[in-house]
């Protein structure tokens, strides 16, 4: 049952004959959130259905059941008379639902008889979505991306804040992004509500603030002002009094909004602490404590508004001389996104001091077109393999969108919902090289009976585009530059991709192939949120942005040889980058706001400026 596989499920013979109508009984009123979803599920069988707590003679019945241990399992028996759902409570409920639902999409009208008894593996089962490197979602993308993440049995969704809030005492931050209200995120938390899933605050509160740093007036806040040409750097200076300050004032106005328990303070990457203005408190006291005391104050801020700070470990990690010393009250994100990555095989040493932990694996799907597939479905197996031994409180799935967010949200659904299964029922999961979760995958979320999609996916999501492809694209022919304004810059590649003529030549006859015979989406029965509605259309763009990239690389590596690229080829690599950058703002605004589009744009612009000079050369 896709995604999540039960912890036990027997057969016990006969079936549960579906007829022309059906009577549902609900536990309470709330139930109705997951029902009607399998009221629409049954009419595509031709069953009218309806419910009420009320119901007479129920033909499916929820009941709450305290017998039932976990407070998120439930029991769900088809008998050859009755349907019956019980959990100790309505999230149980829901997932009981939810599997009812996969059995009714899989059988069809005959429902073999079974008992399954669920609960899943870890208590914190969630997603993490970059909204601040440019691409700032639309309500009705987050409200179904809720749905969608809820339907796969996963309980918090987290939206990573740098700038894109409307702080109103500091209304400079944010401007230009299309940053989110008070009244946008009171929305998302009764979406979420409805559909049992947590939404939890994540506020940059050290590292990564560059985008705040860089507002006249907060520049001197910075820890090293000019880092990385940015004008206050990127990292807070925790020892200004105005550095405390300005987190008191964002955290008065964020964390009230959420009625979730946790609060991620972020924490992580602050590169420039203790080599500007704490040098010298670094230099007496050990980068590692001057670390722990700020998170120290900010989990006293939280605290105050009743909130259990949480932070990414990268940094306690690197000095874990500190480990000892954090609160008992604090929770680690131990995130690594390499399949064998170092921080990976130490989620022990938090767990051995006695810290709660959540396991953060990633996508892969930033500074990538089409994702690096095997690396985010390797990485998330084997991550989920740790949090189970050592008993973790989570697990988490990052995703982000470094240099732009030029990654589409659907090219990161298939590894988004790896992670729901790795999440539920780990052991169950199949392997990351093994097919079957993609074919299942293609089947029940982008509804392609016979799989055809799969070698799609994994086509554009080959591991050999790696990081290259997404920043080839962007850097200029003439000279080893990458274009684009702000946040969407990326980095010099060309010279240096490791990728052979043979590889890149294999590469573009795939893309190439493809892009020449994409298969076409049957219409979607399971797609009711409308989050997996353009994915298809987001890997045909990111194949063709991938082809793009192979001939631009081919290209530039010729051009800097000094060998003569014809004329013809720089106007037919104009013409492709003029309807790629067309395709690219269509997608973008069919799910995302505005935000910083306009860098990327300036980028696609910039390179056909260039191709226009090479043509007009003699």
């Amino acid at each position: 049952m896709f995604p999540c596989a039960p912890k036990h499920c027997d057969a016990t013979g006969g079936s549960f004959e579906l007829g022309d109508t059906l009577r549902i009984a609900l536990a309470q009123p709330r139930d109705c959130t997951p029902v009607w979803r399998l009221i629409e599920d049954l009419r595509a069988h031709a069953c009218a259905a309806r419910a009420s707590v009320a119901e007479a003679a129920p033909d499916v019945v929820l009941r709450l059941a305290q017998d039932v241990p976990h407070k998120e399992g439930y029991r769900l028996l088809v008998e050859p008379r009755q349907i019956r759902i019980e959990a100790a409570t309505a999230a149980g409920l829901y997932y009981g639902v939810q599997t009812l639902r996969a059995h009714v999409r899989q059988h069809g009208r005959h429902l073999p008889a079974v008992v399954i008894e669920d609960h899943p593996d870890f208590a914190r089962r969630g997603v993490y979505l970059d909204c601040s490197r440019g691409k700032v979602p639309t309500l009705q993308t987050l409200c179904a991306l809720i749905e969608q993440c809820a339907q796969w049995k996963l309980n918090e969704v987290q939206l990573y804040v740098e700038n894109v809030f409307t702080f109103a005492r500091h209304p400079d931050i944010g401007r230009g992004y299309s940053p989110f209200t008070p009244q946008d995120m009171a929305l998302l938390q009764t979406c979420a509500r409805e559909h049992h899933v947590e939404l939890v605050p994540s506020l940059a509160s050290l590292g990564h603030f560059e985008k705040i740093l860089m507002i006249p007036g907060y520049e001197d806040l910075g820890e090293l002002p000019g880092y990385r040409g940015w004008p206050g750097g990127t990292t807070l200076n925790p020892l200004d009094l105005r550095s405390l300050a300005l987190l008191t004032d964002l955290y008065a106005e964020y964390l009230p909004l959420f009625t979730a328990r946790d609060f991620n303070a972020c924490g992580d990457e602050p590169w420039e602490l203790g080599r500007g203005r704490s040098k010298s408190a670094a230099a007496t006291q050990g980068v590692g404590r001057l670390y722990l005391d700020f998170i120290c104050k900010l989990r006293d801020l939280a605290a105050h508004h009743g909130k259990r700070l949480n932070l990414w470990g990268d940094i306690v990690l690197q000095h874990p001389e500190v480990i000892p010393d954090i609160p008992d009250d604090l929770i680690i994100l131990n995130w690594e996104y390499e399949p064998q990555g170092g921080r990976m095989a130490r989620t022990h040493e938090i767990v051995d001091a006695g810290h709660p932990v959540v396991c953060c694996p990633g996508t892969s799907g930033w500074q990538s077109f089409g994702s690096r597939l095997q690396t985010s479905f390797q990485n998330i197996y084997a991550f989920a393999h740790e949090a189970r031994t050592h008993a973790c409180e989570g697990l988490l799935t990052t995703d982000w969108g470094d240099n732009g967010h030029r990654n589409a949200l659907g090219v990161s659904l298939p590894a988004i919902a790896y992670g729901a299964a790795c999440a539920w029922n780990g052991t169950a999961v199949p392997a990351p090289n093994d097919d079957a979760f993609l074919q299942q995958y293609t089947r029940h979320v982008l509804g392609d009976p016979d799989g055809s999609l799969v070698p799609v996916i994994k086509t554009v999501g080959d591991e050999r585009y790696g990081y290259w492809a997404y920043h080839a694209l962007f850097e200029r022919i003439t000279d080893a530059q990458p274009v684009g304004e702000a946040f969407a810059r990326g980095r010099a590649v060309i010279d240096n991709a490791p990728c052979s003529s043979d590889d890149l030549a294999e590469l573009q006859a795939q893309a190439t192939a493809l892009a020449a015979a994409f298969p076409a989406l049957p219409q979607s029965q399971t797609d009711e949120q409308g989050v997996a509605s353009l994915a298809v259309e987001e890997y045909r763009l990111a194949n063709r942005l991938n082809l793009a990239a192979t001939r631009r690389l081919q290209w530039a590596r010729r051009y800097r040889a000094k060998h003569t690229v014809p004329t013809r080829e720089w106007q037919a690599h104009q013409d492709e980058l003029a309807e790629l950058c067309s395709d690219f703002v269509r997608l973008w605004r069919q799910r995302n706001r505005p935000s910083r589009l306009c860098d990327n744009v300036d980028g696609f612009e910039a390179l056909q400026a260039e191709l226009q000079s090479l043509i007009q050369t003699p």
